[in-house]
């Protein structure tokens, strides 16, 4: 992760404002914190529980995306993504990672099906059986909230980067804010400038991948098959007016695959698709 503002005497301060944040965030919504909100719903067997204004306002960016999709980015694959053995690969990986303390299911799988949430703005109900998993919006959303609570208490120019989930707020330095879009050290790389109140985002294929019985899997789950989704493309980087919009196009395009390219180029963002070749793809006026 990166923090960087403006004005350097105010970074101290602007640390503390998103460490607070994040942990924030964590405690509404880590599948991987046993007291975390969404552990405690996993828990509740079906039954309607309060929610935080935190996981309110992250409930309400997954629905939104979930909408906007048409379902390619949807909430309630959490069974599918534990399933498949991410929850176990990420605990082998990081040994200081508690087991999550979630529903299991062996003979029954139920589909991912974001409309069958139940939100009313103050508390939340999904079905017994079910995962709710926001952690495919919750990370560009924490970006976004860390980027705009940094300006709005502290007043410096900021960009916030959430592996690979960016937002700024606040005046640019000068030049704007350059960054380098690399996936891998092998993938191609591309500079390019963004200004302030801006979101990039890039979902990969090939980060946060494991083996399972001699299968390979990654973290971007198609909810129509409960698999992942077919790696049509390496990594998918869009630009967006917020890190919640360029991050659900992004991770929506690694689900669609060779439907992205047109759907991106409909909504008329900036977006740059490596393809499983390894060539470039640009499309909305991004930088060649």
């Amino acid at each position: 992760m990166h923090l960087l503002v403006t004005d350097p005497a105010e970074l101290p301060r602007a640390r503390s404002v998103v460490d607070a944040e994040l942990e924030a965030v964590e405690l509404a919504a880590s599948r991987f914190r046993p007291d975390s909100e969404v552990s405690v719903l996993a828990q509740a067997g079906g039954a309607r529980q309060p929610v935080s204004p935190v996981l309110a306002d992250l409930i309400v960016a997954a629905l939104g995306a979930a909408r906007f999709t048409d379902g390619d980015v949807d909430p309630m694959v959490g069974c599918a993504v534990v399933r498949l053995g991410y929850d176990e690969a990420l605990v082998d990986a990081t040994s200081r990672m508690p087991a999550t303390p979630v529903v299991r299911i062996s003979s029954l799988a139920i589909p991912a099906d974001w409309t069958a949430i139940e939100f009313d703005g103050a508390s939340v109900r999904i079905p017994a059986g079910t995962l709710l998993d926001l952690g495919a919006t919750a990370k560009a959303a924490a970006a976004d909230r860390c980027a705009r609570r940094v300006h709005r208490e502290i007043g410096t120019g900021v960009l916030v980067n959430l592996g690979g989930d960016i937002a700024t707020a606040g005046p640019a330095p000068e030049g704007g804010w350059r960054i380098l879009v690399q996936d891998n050290d092998d993938d191609p790389a591309s500079h390019v400038t963004i200004g302030t109140d801006t979101g990039l985002a890039t979902s990969s294929t090939r980060r946060r991948r494991w083996s399972r019985e001699g299968v390979s899997h990654h973290h971007i789950v198609d909810p129509r098959t409960g698999a992942s989704a077919d790696p049509v493309w390496r990594s998918v980087s869009v630009a967006a007016d917020t890190c919640l919009a360029a991050n659900t196009i992004s991770t929506a395009a690694i689900v669609r695959g060779r439907r992205a390219p047109a759907w991106i180029e409909a909504l008329g963002v900036p977006a740059r698709l490596v393809g499983a070749d390894g060539r470039e793809h640009t499309i909305g006026g991004w930088p060649a």
